[in-house]
Formats: structure tokens, sequence, C-alpha cells
């Protein structure tokens, strides 16, 4: 490059190379030549480079906010989710007239033999055992063990729940049990019974837990078999027992007053 820029500024005193200048510029401008691509092409990487660097801070800061706003659409939708249940637990609330306790679930009964859950109230809020458990969808089931700080419902699908029953329809009487994860009987309906699949089955009022008129099921198959005296009906709850989050606990009368004096 000095050669030529030697050369160069002959050109304000001479209006042409002599030979001896003409032969050092063929020798040197190949030289020269590779010497100036080097240079801009060893340019065009650094500044490629720097574009990479920062082009890839961009979008890890894109990827982070991308992120946190799924966080928080997820965080939204729970709370919506929840929004809508305690709303529904509100609007049922209404519909019993006795005293009742929201509660939360915290867990399934660790022994897994049978199907209950645990729920974060316990005596000092004045819960009992045999007290009933429902939900914005029907009958969820009764406490069967209480401690001071929280309790275990036993599910109506585990098979040694029993509820008191009726067809709202008919009028037929039968006892709840439970039967599978999903599903429960309907027992001691005689085989002239009037019950049919789609009939909705509702508390009784007897037995002394579950007040009269909670839903619990539907009828959903309906079966005579030869030389049985009883039906053999199937029901299927209207609680969801795979997705139990807030409850409400139907308190007996003055319970919870007289275990906080």
């Amino acid at each position: 490059m000095l050669t030529l820029f030697l050369l160069s500024s002959d050109l304000g005193r001479k209006k042409a190379w002599s030979p001896a200048e003409k032969f050092l510029v063929e020798i040197t401008a190949p030289f020269q030549k590779i010497i100036s691509r080097t240079v801009e092409f060893t340019e065009g990487i650094w500044l490629q480079y720097f574009y990479l660097v920062d082009l890839q801070q961009e979008n890890a800061v894109l990827k982070e906010e991308i992120r946190k706003l799924r966080l928080e659409k997820t965080q939204y939708l729970d709370l919506l989710a929840t929004n809508r249940r305690l709303q529904r637990l509100l609007k049922f609330k209404e519909t019993i007239n006795h005293p009742v306790l929201a509660v939360q679930v915290i867990g399934r009964d660790p022994s897994g033999w049978f199907k209950s859950v645990i729920i974060d109230k316990g005596s000092n809020s004045g819960l009992k055992v045999n007290m009933p458990v429902v939900n914005a969808n029907g009958v969820v089931g009764r406490l069967v063990s209480v401690s001071p700080n929280y309790a275990k419902v036993l599910l109506i699908i585990d098979q040694n729940s029993a509820v008191d029953g009726i067809i709202q329809r008919s009028r037929e009487r039968g006892i709840v049990k439970g039967a599978s994860s999903e599903l429960c009987r309907f027992d001691y309906v005689i085989k002239t019974g009037d019950v049919v699949p789609g009939d909705k089955v509702m508390t009784s009022g007897l037995g002394g837990v579950f007040p009269k008129g909670i839903p619990v099921g539907e009828v959903v198959t309906v079966r005579s078999r030869p030389g049985e005296l009883f039906k053999d009906i199937v029901v299927r709850p209207y609680v969801d027992f795979s997705k139990l989050e807030e409850l409400l606990l139907i308190l007996r009368e003055g319970s919870l007053l007289g275990n906080q004096g």
C-alpha cells in the first residue's frame, strides 16, 4: 500500500508512469489487492460477530419476556378458574339451609386403602366425625377422621361409603355405595321399583348424615337379574373426584360455636 501511495503522490508532477514504475506496480498490486480484501473480510467478520452477539442477547431477553408472559397467563387462568369454582360454590351454599364451612383439599389419603382426601380444617374449627362434605356439584363424602387442624373425608365412591338416597322423579329409595373411582351402586331397590337411566339421585335426609335434597348423581344403567330380589343400578356421581379442590363442610347446628368456647 505504501508503494501505491508513493506512486499516486507523483500524479501531480507526472502525467504517466515510467517503465520502472509500471514494473513496480505490476509486482506489488496483486499483494495490495490480497491485503485489501483480507482487511475487508476480517472487518466484515468482526462486525458480524458483534451483530450476532447483540442478536443473541436480544433473543435471550425476548425469551425471558415470553416465559414471564406465559407464567402470568397460566396464573391468571388458574385464578380465573378458581374464581369461577368459588362463585359456583357460593351459589350452591345459598341452597343449603345449614351453616357451612369452606375447606381446601390438601392431599389424598397416603395409605391408599381408602378413596379419601385430606382437608385443611380439623377439630379446632369445630369439625366432627360424620359431618357431610359437598361441593357445587353435589355430595362428596363425610368426615371419618379428625385431628386438631386436619380431617379425612371418605368419598362416596369408596366401597365403605353409604348414603341414603332417593330417586327424584319416582321417590324410590335406596343406598348409594361406592363401586369404582367413577361410579356408585344404588342398592336395595326392589325389582318392581320405578327407576330408569337418566333419573336423578338425591339425598333422602335419612341416615342422620346428609340433609335432604342434595344432588348425588345420575342413573346410567338399570338391570334386573334372574333370581335377584333387587335391581342392579349404577349411578354416576355429579362430582368429579379427580378434581377436588374447594369444598363445603355442612356443620351440625351449633357444632362450630360449641367447640370454640
